[in-house]
């Protein structure tokens, strides 16, 4: 028996070993081993991206066939670089460095050369790929916009990058991903999921076809459609009002919380970050230090509020019971503390509620208000962290756990804020400014907006968002569900009639739309900027909120024109017709529209750089575009007003 005991344990251990073989080669080759075997290719097949349409269905992004030239950089052998640089339109210096890039990443693995070819190049590249051995070219879908608006809003595509590869695994070198706008928020919704193909090569590193006759491979799965929530038509019009000028706007539907308008001013086409032309073009939006035209301002702006947040401490001296609605407070034209003095418009001996206090924006009443907050129990400490507590809970100074890719909490201070300042007293005058909205406080556009969607809900509101409609898919209840703000519902009452009589007689008369009841709020801001060194003054801020109708609002909106002088002057007249665009459908105040058109900026905005003494606000003198700026502006408002299909 021993003399057989050799032979079978040979025998034992070679079955062992054809078993292992057979179980890894056979019965468990994965999808994953493949990648790892030099016989096998893996060809990417990517799906095209979800269109995106605005709320009435109109198509925004759609998409467009692009050709990239791939490389796999051991299998390339010696060719003519000088004739296949012509061909792709780079020159030598180019070609060697994508080429070791390439090769640094994975001499194995296929790399992207040459990203997004027109199909007229690709035409005449295709032919003679049979020459350059080791590249060839993969066809993919490439973003294409149907619109010049909305660049803040839609976003763009770009290359990925290590950080993006090394984030998520899905992603391979010269994959494109969402990098702003719409396209980052629902990158994973809108980029579906890419097919595989193993194609199995001989040893002349030739196809000769599928590997196992493509069990391995899988179908590209197409990207979802999305709907956003923006009116591209009233998009168009707030970009158009806003040429010549810069700042945000937000409009926000108050009973879901949609946008329904975003604008950034400068603003550029999202066209110019499509193609071979977009690292360019993305590098000169990026070093344009002065416009930063890739700033989105209604989201990341961060401005003291100004008037508007009056309206805040209105409703918190109501919900904390310091000041009744028909209660006075006589304005000396300002209020004076110590031997300080805020300054106000209103005439000596003026006497105010809350009401005529709103429309005629009285520093005087205001500031009474804010000390009575903060006085109420003797312990001005405790008044602020209860006047703040009430603040946040209509979203200012958080980020408002909404869909949009970027934002900037703004700033609502405490007393934990004010400790390093005021380490052991503490009084409610040292913070006086809080009560007209300037001092420590600072809010978004896009937070002075949900404000006012707040208060035009009578003490709710849902999370401002940007996505109304994923095919096949529910929306959040992050974005269905209210939420409550800390302000009782009968306490919003006399606040909204101020804001009314603000537009019946008040700082915004002049701007009323007819058949609208429009309540609203001006706002003016001190702007301040260090040239050479020193703390200058520039042209004020103009700012504006409003909501309209009064009962059953339909639209809730803030506007911040930057350098725009005062509330009313600029600010308001855009919200005014915005409100009608939007409710009406067309413009009556074309009084309004003309005169906004007429006018730029530009000027205010050269005054830091120019080197010379200007003058600001009101002694400043407003520039007039020229004749061919108007005709440009005038065409773009008539193809805005075409009707829509």
């Amino acid at each position: 028996m021993r003399q057989f005991l050799l032979f079978f344990s040979i025998i034992f251990v070679g079955l062992l070993f054809i078993s292992r073989l057979f179980y890894l080669q056979i019965y468990s080759y994965d999808e994953h081993s493949l990648y790892d075997d030099n016989a096998i290719r893996t060809v990417y097949d990517y799906p095209k991206r979800g269109f995106v349409y605005d709320r009435n269905g109109s198509l925004l992004v759609a998409n467009e066939p692009s050709y990239d030239v791939m490389v796999i950089p051991r299998e390339v052998e010696t060719l003519d670089t000088l004739e296949f640089c012509d061909l792709l339109k780079i020159d030598k210096n180019q070609f060697i460095k994508t080429y070791n890039k390439a090769r640094n990443y994975s001499p194995r693995l296929p790399s992207v050369f040459v990203p997004q070819l027109s199909k007229e190049d690709y035409a005449v590249l295709q032919e003679k790929m049979r020459k350059y051995t080791g590249f060839y070219i993969q066809k993919r879908s490439l973003r294409h916009y149907e619109t010049t608006i909305g660049a803040n809003v839609l976003g763009d595509i770009g290359e990925v990058n290590n950080r993006d590869i090394n984030k998520d695994a899905y992603y391979k070198m010269g994959d494109l991903i969402g990098r702003q706008g719409i396209e980052a928020s629902y990158e994973k919704t809108l980029r579906g999921a890419k097919g595989i193909k193993f194609i199995q090569k001989d040893r002349f590193n030739r196809n000769i076809g599928p590997y196992k006759n493509g069990k391995f491979d899988t179908i590209p799965e197409q990207g979802k459609d999305i709907t956003i929530t923006i009116d591209a038509q009233l998009q168009a019009y707030g970009e158009l009002l806003m040429q010549n000028k810069r700042g945000g706007i937000i409009a926000i539907e108050p009973s879901t919380g949609e946008i329904l308008t975003m604008v950034a001013a400068p603003t550029y086409d999202p066209n110019l970050l499509v193609g071979r032309e977009r690292s360019k073009n993305f590098t000169k939006l990026y070093n344009d230090s002065i416009a930063k035209p890739l700033f989105n301002r209604s989201l990341q702006g961060v401005y003291e509020p100004g008037s508007p947040f009056k309206l805040m401490n209105a409703l918190i001296g109501l919900q904390e019971g310091v000041i009744s609605p028909n209660e006075t407070v006589t304005c000396y034209k300002g209020y004076k503390y110590g031997n300080r003095f805020m300054k106000c418009h209103c005439n000596y001996g003026t006497r105010n509620n809350m009401i005529t206090g709103i429309q005629r924006s009285c520093n005087a009443y205001f500031a009474t208000t804010y000390r009575k907050i903060l006085d109420k129990d003797g312990n001005a400490s405790h008044g602020i962290n209860n006047w703040s507590k009430h603040a946040k809970s209509f979203g200012l100074g958080q980020f408002l756990n909404n869909d949009l890719f970027v934002g900037q909490k703004g700033r609502i201070p405490d007393r934990d804020y004010y400790k390093h300042i005021y380490p052991k007293t503490f009084y409610s005058t040292y913070t006086i400014s809080n009560a007209i909205g300037q001092g420590e406080v600072a809010t978004t556009p896009i937070q002075l907006a949900n404000m006012i969607a707040a208060i035009a809900n009578r003490g709710h509101y849902y999370t401002p968002h940007i996505i109304k409609d994923i095919k096949g898919e529910t929306l959040p209840d992050q974005f269905t569900k209210p939420k409550q703000t800390t302000i009782d519902k009968e306490n919003f009452e006399p606040v909204i009639e101020g804001m009314l009589q603000v537009y019946k007689k008040g700082t915004a008369s002049f701007l009323q739309v007819k058949d609208i009841d429009i309540c609203g709020k001006t706002g003016t801001v001190e702007n301040f900027a260090v040239i050479d060194s020193l703390r200058t003054q520039l042209t004020d801020h103009s700012i504006f909120v409003a909501f309209a109708p009064k009962d059953n609002p339909k639209i809730a909106i803030a506007v911040f024109v930057e350098n725009g002088y005062w509330g009313s002057r600029f600010a308001g007249k855009m919200a005014s017709l915005l409100i009608e665009k939007h409710i009406k459908g067309h413009i009556t105040r074309k009084d309004l529209e003309e005169w906004i058109l007429k006018h730029s900026l530009e000027d205010e905005y050269a005054k830091p750089y120019s080197g010379k003494p200007f003058n600001i606000n009101d002694k400043a003198i407003l520039q007039i575009v020229d004749d061919q700026e108007y005709n440009r502006l005038k065409s773009l408002l008539k193809e805005i007003n075409k009707p829509q299909n």
